[in-house]
């Protein structure tokens, strides 16, 4: 085994952390979950080039007669990245005390102030960021407001 495949080890290992964190834990800390809202994905620009990547890097390999290992290793990589970028839908996760988002826990007492973009952006500033919730479905707008109402 090369420095290589313990590389690519290492970082499938990383992906599947994060998944099973993203897709598991998540979900389950601070409480129950009162409401998860599917948010829009940001560019796949970059995912394409990562999978892209990945995907010359294995015909590089098998056309140069590498190892199995790193060939498996690659494809591993490539189905990870796949799953992260395309399959899993980022979310929006509302708990008693706070949310998840962008998979950092924000309590509801950092909340400064809030608005609604004319085209359908929620703002939230809190003390030195603002954060840019883009929603799938614009109905979820007002599921947000009713439980951000319930729990001020």
């Amino acid at each position: 085994m090369t420095i290589t495949d313990l590389v690519l080890i290492l970082f499938i290992a990383a992906l599947l952390a994060y998944a099973l964190y993203d897709q598991f834990i998540m979900p389950r800390r601070h409480g129950p979950t009162l409401l998860s809202i599917a948010l829009l994905r940001r560019g796949r620009v970059d995912s394409v080039i990562f999978v892209g990547l990945v995907a010359i890097l294995i015909y590089n390999n098998v056309t140069s007669h590498g190892a199995q290992m790193t060939t498996w290793l690659l494809s591993a990589l490539a189905l990870m990245g796949f799953y992260i970028f395309w399959i899993r839908t980022p979310r929006i996760i509302f708990k008693q005390c706070g949310f998840f988002f962008a998979n950092v826990w924000i309590e509801y007492n950092r909340i400064k102030e809030m608005n609604l973009s004319e085209d359908g952006v929620l703002v939230m500033q809190l003390e030195q960021r603002r954060l840019l919730i883009r929603v799938r479905n614009i109905d979820d707008l007002e599921k947000i407001y009713k439980l951000l109402i319930e729990n001020q």
